[in-house]
């Protein structure tokens, strides 16, 4: 048994709708390693019923299991808007967002989240939770710096990188060279006083991060 499996058999249970949904990413998706999984959704759903965001967007969709996972701890009348840019994603995800017990808190939307969200007319961001292209978190976090309201929070995905950010054999890797790049404008934020900042070793690294001013 590995330390993950000992994890998972010791926190609660997945909710039965995830668990489907996981078993189809994994049997109909290529790269079924991106979508979060029971332990960071677990996570992921104490988190939104700790701080309770009433506005949360996400940046990379995918299957739709963060989103579902995070949309669980919400309470009634707040609203989750995930973006996925890749539009041929959307026949697996809609569906299985339209039959889930929380489809009246998610909104699914297909395209730029730079270009679309400035259009929306949203209240403050409480909450953003980022894991799409690993080369444009940096982009992401200054565009979501702007809406997320002082005291807001965001998380970011896969910010140790399957261990590749202390890794030379990856210094030429486009991904892992983002996410280096991220990690260290966060960390020079947070020591300018801007945000707070931790870095979970969870899964495959999750970064929480509140912003102060």
């Amino acid at each position: 048994m590995t330390l993950d499996d000992y994890i998972l058999n010791h926190i609660s249970p997945e909710h039965p709708y995830l668990y489907r949904l996981y078993r189809a990413t994994n049997t109909q998706l290529l790269r079924p390693r991106m979508a979060s999984g029971h332990m960071q959704g677990e996570l992921l759903k104490m988190l939104c019923s700790i701080i309770r965001p009433k506005t949360v967007v996400e940046i990379g969709t995918y299957s739709g299991y963060s989103a579902m996972a995070m949309a669980s701890g919400m309470e009634e009348g707040s609203k989750l808007y995930t973006f996925e840019i890749n539009d041929e994603q959307e026949d697996f995800t809609r569906p299985w967002i339209e039959g889930s017990p929380w489809k009246d808190r998610i909104e699914m939307i297909i395209g730029d989240v730079q270009e679309i969200l400035p259009k929306m007319d949203l209240p403050p961001i409480d909450l953003a939770f980022v894991d799409a292209n690993k080369r444009d978190y940096c982009d992401y976090y200054h565009f979501l710096m702007r809406y997320l309201r002082v005291g807001g929070w965001m998380i970011a995905d896969n910010t140790l990188w399957d261990g590749h950010v202390v890794d030379s054999a990856y210094d030429r890797d486009a991904q892992t060279i983002g996410i280096r790049k991220f990690n260290d404008l966060v960390a020079e934020d947070a020591r300018q006083g801007l945000i707070e900042l931790n870095i979970l070793s969870i899964r495959d690294g999750l970064t929480l991060i509140q912003k102060l001013k």
